[in-house]
């Protein structure tokens, strides 16, 4: 049984993954709500309700391999990896570039599924999807636990989240938490931020 939206953001604040404050997001811009999906992660069984989700969806689709974009990603992929019995393997960044490194390769025509936590802009996703274009290989599609723009990113590809929010970022310059100053900005992600 797949869980509904409401349930899996019950999960988010039964374990204190959904912050409330002032965020610095990997995109630069400045948010109120942050899903630190870790702390969702964490728990197994947690993680296997919520990435059914996904594998659900995904079943029925030709795919050879998962791949997601560490940090963030790995629990992820690697689990609807094991839901759907396929290989599981990550990129992440070397000289802030984003690069399959450890042995990991990809065979020109291999179907790929693309795997995140939490899509905001899409940034590290789309930089995986080029990744896997260059192998030689055929982006099936995304898939992410979270998805801050409620839709709006568009992969190119068929794209299915588990949980769909439009949660509001705002530029640095217009962000109204700063204006106040009551707040300080935390950068609670694994990435850093320039």
């Amino acid at each position: 049984m797949s869980l509904n939206e409401q349930q899996i953001l019950d999960i988010f604040l039964k374990t204190d993954a959904l912050l409330q404050g002032h965020f610095l997001l990997t995109s630069g811009r400045h948010s109120n709500q942050y899903f630190q999906c870790a702390k969702v992660l964490q728990y197994p069984d947690y993680t296997s309700q919520v990435c059914s989700v996904l594998s659900d969806y995904f079943k029925d689709f030709e795919i050879d391999t998962i791949i997601a974009p560490a940090m963030g990603g790995i629990i992820v992929g690697y689990e609807v990896a094991r839901q759907l019995g396929k290989r599981s393997i990550f990129t992440e960044r070397e000289n802030n570039v984003m690069s399959l490194r450890r042995g990991f390769t990809l065979s020109p025509e291999e179907k790929v599924l693309v795997c995140e936590d939490v899509v905001t802009t899409g940034g590290s996703v789309f930089e995986v999807i080029d990744i896997v274009k260059k192998s030689g290989a055929q982006v099936i599609g995304v898939a992410s636990i979270v998805d801050r723009s409620n839709g709006k990113v568009d992969f190119g590809y068929p794209f299915r989240s588990a949980l769909k929010l439009d949660v509001v970022a705002y530029l640095p310059d217009e962000c109204p938490i700063c204006r106040v100053g009551k707040e300080p900005l935390v950068k609670p992600g694994s990435r850093k931020v320039s």
